[in-house]
């Protein structure tokens, strides 16, 4: 359920957005650069199987911002959806890296981000 920011105090928003602004920041952070992210936050770079790890928490704390501000919580699982999709199948394709269930999750993804679409565009027409 979405909860528009016009009924909101100027503190919530304020906090709602520095906040959005603190998680989008360490999502970009992790997502450019995790190794550096965990020496400085674990005192110790990340490697292997954590960058990409790191990454998808990446891409989670960037919708999270997105859904906190200026978003919905529609736009916030969208921005997830469709980038984890583009991030997994990435990995499968030019990483090298593929559990057993990396492509039916591709796949969910892919399948999650086109009702996604459909549910914004639904959303768009019954508005207007």
């Amino acid at each position: 359920m979405a909860y528009p920011m016009d009924g909101r105090s100027q503190t919530t928003k304020r906090v709602l957005i520095f906040a959005a602004v603190g998680e989008t920041g360490t999502g970009l952070a992790l997502l450019f650069l995790p190794s550096l992210i965990g020496l400085l936050l674990l005192g110790k770079e990340l490697t292997g199987i954590a960058i990409p790890v790191a990454r998808v928490a990446g891409i989670a704390l960037i919708a999270l911002g997105v859904a906190c501000w200026p978003g919905t919580a529609l736009a916030g699982m969208l921005t997830y959806s469709a980038a984890v999709t583009l991030y997994l199948a990435y990995l499968g394709f030019a990483g090298g890296l593929a559990g057993i269930l990396l492509w039916p999750a591709v796949v969910l993804h892919l399948i999650l981000t086109a009702f996604l679409i459909w549910a914004s565009i639904s959303d768009k027409e019954t508005k207007t």
